[in-house]
């Protein structure tokens, strides 16, 4: 469903409301940057607050906790690490869902489990304000130039509603259907990207083994049939040797883990899934779970026995 398709009288602007935001990690705050610089005004709070200086230089406003951010704000965007930091930022004691003013809308934007997302909307719906569940791809790149990918589930008024937020974060921007719906299409995006991962790395490996120039055998084979995002961007990265998070291995982790039992618990078997978390759990254990997902072709170089 494309969000230029309606106008409604309550759309959120950067003349009509103000935003809270709760996590400022890799896309994070580049999320909060892209939005500042679109007019809005900007409270946020993440644990650790010297990841908000740069963003409170240029006019964020800090809050101690998650309860002031939705005491303050009209819309709160959520962005953190797994299901858990998810669960307490909305239904603990200072949590969203007991503060948020009414009428308020709360968006979260973390990859998480499709059955919090629903009891996230329940909840809100039961309290008097609107919930989304808005999971997004892109990486980092995507994040610094607003051109995710979003994944909405929930309510059709409520989305049209938010759309210009959407509009500043994400080019490719869709409702996928009620609640939860979001968080479904982004575990469907990352069994995708599961297995290409172990394609883009067995690649380039299988280049150098040849004696290839695994920089022209990227260039070129990215023009035809076996074109992705994992191999033009996370692929010049590996032969580059540059580990640096787009997205953290450790949450690719999580990631893989909620869509291996979402599928089991839809009766789906998943072979791919399982040998690309089995491999990227490896690879964590190796020390490297704070590396970018693209670390993956040390493990299996190290496997190959080549040096990269």
């Amino acid at each position: 469903m494309n969000i230029f398709t309606k106008e409604t009288d309550k759309m959120v602007t950067a003349s009509t409301a103000s935003i809270g935001f709760i996590g400022l990690g890799v896309m994070g705050k580049s999320m909060v940057k892209n939005l500042m610089n679109a007019g809005y005004s900007l409270h946020v709070y993440t644990r650790t607050k010297s990841k908000a200086e740069e963003l409170l230089e240029l006019g964020a406003d800090w809050h101690e906790n998650p309860a002031s951010v939705a005491q303050a704000s009209d819309v709160i965007i959520t962005m953190v690490g797994y299901p858990v930091d998810v669960q307490n930022v909305y239904f603990g004691d200072q949590g969203i869902l007991n503060h948020a003013k009414k009428g308020a809308y709360v968006v979260d934007m973390t990859t998480s489990k499709p059955s919090l997302a629903i009891e996230i909307y329940e909840e809100a719906k039961n309290k008097g304000f609107t919930a989304l569940d808005a999971p997004v791809s892109g990486g980092d790149i995507g994040a610094k130039n607003g051109t995710m990918a979003i994944m909405v589930g929930g309510d059709k008024e409520a989305y049209h509603e938010v759309a210009p937020i959407f509009r500043v974060l994400g080019e490719r921007i869709t409702l996928l259907g009620p609640a939860g719906a979001g968080q479904h299409t982004k575990m469907a995006n990352q069994i995708a990207i599961a297995t290409n991962m172990i394609g883009v790395c067995e690649s380039i490996l299988y280049a150098r083994k040849a004696g290839l120039d695994a920089e022209e055998v990227l260039a070129t084979i990215s023009t035809g049939a076996a074109a992705s995002f994992s191999l033009s961007n996370l692929g010049k990265r590996m032969i580059e040797k540059d580990y640096e998070p787009g997205f953290y291995v450790k949450h690719f982790i999580k990631d893989m883990e909620i869509a291996l039992e979402s599928a089991h618990n839809m009766g789906m078997p998943a072979p791919g899934l399982e040998l690309a978390l089995n491999l990227y759990k490896d690879l964590a254990d190796m020390g490297e779970a704070d590396s970018g997902t693209q670390a993956l072709i040390k493990l299996l170089a190290h496997e190959a026995e080549m040096t990269l």
